[in-house]
């Protein structure tokens, strides 16, 4: 029985069953925050088509990923990233070392001490662990109407997929906690921290379609409900008047290697 995220492997390789979608639509990150964890040497965990990877590239880092899908590494390739295929925690280092670890919307399907541990392992002394994610706030008709498509074709969903699509103000808290304890237990940190960096996007009704399927909830739907579910939601993008401006914060956990 999966009870955590980690432990939910085949949800968390499905992304690549349309990678070039999951590229196109899923968000970057604030720059503010590009800007806090550059360094000189980074290692992207979980880098998936290489979105966190290109965005450092840009701030003049060099930059390897590591990710489990080889269709998502193979997207990232092609934009120039470098990428070897494992999952973290089986991942080889090979002696080497990075000034920054860093993980975009990923450190929730590793194993938070495990993982931790290695990454204490491959960082230089004071050398920077960040890991991420975007919440975000959808209009209620649009999460109503999510759900509601999403238990008909899924009635024995074991989450409630209202909060996929609306989320809450802080729908990652036990994600972010346990990140934070297992980075203390490696007794190879300072203190964790948390960063929060408020900002928004405006989404047309073919944009916010276009993305949906790239949720981790959605990637395995058969493609008759999926296309159910996609009208659904299209029909209340369209009754409030074909777009709406989506509030997001973008959290992260980070600490300093001792």
């Amino acid at each position: 029985m999966v009870t955590q995220p980690h432990e939910a492997r085949q949800m968390a390789e499905s992304f690549g069953v349309d990678a070039e979608r999951y590229d196109r639509t899923r968000p970057a990150y604030p720059d503010e925050l590009i800007t806090r964890i550059a360094a000189t040497g980074v290692l992207d965990v979980g880098c998936g088509t290489g979105t966190v990877a290109r965005q450092l590239r840009q701030a003049g880092c060099a930059v390897l990923g590591v990710e489990p899908d080889e269709r998502m590494a193979a997207v990232a390739r092609r934009t120039g990233v470098d990428v070897e295929v494992a999952t973290f925690e089986d991942w080889a280092p090979a002696g080497r070392t990075f000034d920054a670890v860093v993980a975009g919307t990923a450190w929730h399907w590793i194993e938070p001490v495990a993982g931790a541990i290695k990454a204490a392992g491959v960082l230089r002394p004071g050398g920077r662990f960040a890991a991420f994610w975007h919440t975000f706030q959808a209009p209620a008709a649009v999460a109503d109407a999510f759900a509601e498509a999403f238990r008909a074709a899924v009635p024995d969903a074991p989450f409630d997929p209202r909060g996929a699509a609306a989320q809450g103000p802080d729908p990652y808290r036990p994600i972010l906690d346990r990140t934070a304890d297992g980075l203390r237990a490696t007794g190879g940190f300072g203190a964790p921290e948390e960063w929060r960096f408020a900002w928004e996007r405006t989404y047309t009704r073919d944009e916010w379609l276009d993305q949906l399927p790239t949720s981790g909830a959605l990637t395995r739907l058969p493609a008759e409900a999926l296309a159910g579910l996609l009208v659904a939601v299209g029909t209340a993008i369209d009754a409030m008047g074909g777009g709406f401006t989506l509030p997001y914060t973008t959290i992260a956990v980070t600490a300093t290697s001792t």
